[in-house]
């Protein structure tokens, strides 16, 4: 921060002996105040700043980039016109904004679920993986949420195990010739998911053994199922590809709930981390008061 300051001021001071091109990426285009610069890639979503930004989603990233945020996410990419996720993408290579995940089945696609080995259940996850190198390519993404599906009560959760690792390797096919990664997201909320923990993501991703599936680890989902949050991401961290963020209770920005964000981020920016890290959470404050008291939120959380 205050070598920041250090240069604020110098600018000020000397304006003609500074580079244009350095100007031109350190100050907004619409006020000329200095951007904030985060140590990590923070990805709000569309809505989060619909009060600023507008209703349309790719003024809101234009927004977001003015407050210093270098990352996007976008679960309901696939929901998208052709035309718009084309824009979308075209605006985010501009800005130098990197894209986050999009969700490969959404939840009407759970089922049939991976868990139950049916034929229509893998072709339909293959004819999805490949939908989405599509997507990815218009968007310019590379991780994609993946969620296996229902726990099967009549299965023996070993071969529900064996039939979710099916699918995935036939998924990874599909990516990894385009280096694109499914993400593995173990959920809190639908207690009757199968993928619940950290620990059961990491052994699945260990047996697919390919570098297009990894896990998401999303703290809020974690907090809530089995919480020792920083020792179980330094048992999984290899396999960790993509994290999303969200306090608990309440599921809103860092600093409304129980979790120490400031030891998680640093924690994870220690390990040297440059991947996105999703803001998967609401607004603990309506309107444009609470859209920049995220802001705020993010500024602290980041301060370590």
């Amino acid at each position: 921060m205050q070598r920041r300051s250090f240069i604020s001021q110098s600018l000020a001071a000397s304006a003609a002996l500074a580079a244009p091109s350095v100007l031109g990426a350190a100050r907004t285009v619409e006020t000329g105040s200095v951007k904030h610069t985060f140590q990590l890639k923070y990805a709000p979503h569309d809505g989060m700043f619909a009060n600023h930004g507008g209703k349309d989603f790719l003024d809101q990233i234009r927004y977001m980039n003015d407050q210093g945020f270098m990352a996007i996410e976008d679960n309901g990419m696939p929901g998208r016109s052709v035309a718009e996720q084309t824009k979308i993408g075209e605006l985010l290579s501009k800005l130098g904004i990197t894209m986050g995940v999009f969700v490969v089945n959404g939840s009407s696609a759970w089922k049939p679920s991976l868990t139950t080995g049916t034929k229509e259940s893998q072709e339909d996850f293959v004819r999805l993986c490949k939908e989405s190198v599509e997507i990815a390519k218009r968007c310019n993404a590379k991780w994609m949420t993946v969620v296996p599906g229902f726990y099967q009560r009549n299965l023996p959760e070993d071969i529900q195990t064996a039939n979710v690792l099916e699918c995935l390797r036939r998924g990874a096919e599909v990516l990894e010739p385009h280096g694109l990664v499914m993400v593995l997201e173990p959920l809190s909320d639908t207690p009757e998911l199968f993928l619940r923990h950290a620990a059961q993501t990491f052994m699945i991703c260990k047996a697919v053994n390919s570098p297009s599936c990894k896990i998401l680890y999303d703290v809020y989902h974690m907090q809530r199922n089995e919480g020792n949050l920083l020792p179980a991401i330094e048992q999984c961290w290899d396999e960790i590809a993509y994290f999303q963020i969200g306090d608990n209770p309440g599921r809103k920005e860092p600093g409304t709930g129980e979790v120490n964000y400031k030891n998680i981020f640093k924690y994870i920016h220690g390990r040297g981390y440059t991947g996105v890290m999703g803001m998967e959470h609401g607004n603990a404050k309506e309107g444009k008061a609470g859209e920049l008291a995220l802001i705020e939120a993010y500024k602290e959380a980041d301060k370590f």
